[in-house]
């Protein structure tokens, strides 16, 4: 049913709104794992790090606030880095570069709506169609035929399977990488002692290490999915314009309109004409908006 749409949100209201949910109050930033997955299950997904230009909550800023990501690696922010790495093993989220290539933590209720969204059919070698259609590259096929033929393998033991040990193909390997974890094939799921630095990603299938996540994302359709992931976006930003919708998702104008319009029907968004003083046109989730 339509709602009668907001004509602006204040400076005070909006700010408010977001200092709750990119836990920057004094006495709700995160202190351990526990803390961590519940903000992950709460928010649907966020980034690990703030990324530059994006709007978006992130578990640094949920720890240490509203501050650039320290270099020194005894910052106390940089606890989040241990709880990620002592927790990929444990299926406790979804952790990779997903968004805008970029490292992304996703809920498991969250997961199946991204993975509706994907190229993915249930069938492992669906790739071989994304590929025959020109939409994934060589390398990112010999990646994934690699993890399809010999199950889980370390960043060295993966690359070196994968015949891309080359200096030359240093770019073209990482960038397979980000490729396949963009298109939820494959993810890291754990750490292991090896290289130079004593740390390298352990890469998997999604399909084999989430197997539950396909038959789930199966009855999703495509606009359902884009209209819930829009929803848990704006419900964690409070307002956004449908150009920083399209960026982050890498979406059609058209399709971030329609997921838009779903959500207004059904009550959950609105139009903002002004936002915090500023005049624009921006969608705000109904928590936020002031009537």
């Amino acid at each position: 049913m339509a709602v009668t749409e907001a004509r602006a949100i204040s400076k005070t209201s909006y700010e408010s709104y977001r200092s709750k949910t990119f836990r920057l109050s004094r006495g709700i930033q995160l202190r351990n794992e526990g803390d961590a997955v519940e903000y992950v299950e709460e928010r649907g997904f966020v980034y690990f790090w703030p990324i530059k230009g994006v709007d978006l909550p992130s578990l640094w800023v949920a720890v240490a606030g509203r501050r650039p990501v320290a270099d020194k690696h005894d910052d106390p922010g940089h606890v989040t880095w241990g709880w990620k790495d002592r927790l990929l093993p444990a299926r406790r989220w979804y952790y990779g570069k997903l968004l805008r290539g970029k490292a992304t933590m996703v809920s498991l209720d969250t997961l199946p709506y991204f993975y509706a969204l994907s190229e993915n059919y249930g069938d492992p070698s669906d790739y071989l169609l994304e590929y025959e259609a020109g939409r994934l590259g060589v390398e990112s096929k010999q990646v994934f035929e690699t993890l399809l033929a010999q199950g889980p393998l370390d960043t060295l033991a993966l690359r070196r399977e994968a015949r891309l040990t080359s200096r030359d193909s240093d770019t073209r390997f990482e960038r397979a990488l980000v490729e396949l974890q963009r298109g939820l094939r494959i993810l890291p799921v754990g750490v292991a002692e090896v290289g130079r630095w004593k740390y390298a990603f352990i890469y998997d299938r999604v399909d084999h290490w989430l197997p539950q996540v396909t038959e789930q994302a199966r009855g999703i359709g495509r606009g359902e999915a884009r209209a819930h992931l829009i929803d848990l976006f704006l419900k964690s930003v409070g307002a956004a314009t449908e150009t920083q919708i399209g960026q982050l998702f890498h979406w059609r104008k058209d399709e971030v309109s329609k997921g838009c319009a779903a959500l207004a029907r059904d009550g959950r968004s609105a139009r903002v004409s002004k936002l915090a003083g500023e005049a624009g046109e921006w969608w705000a989730t109904a928590e936020v908006r002031d009537l």
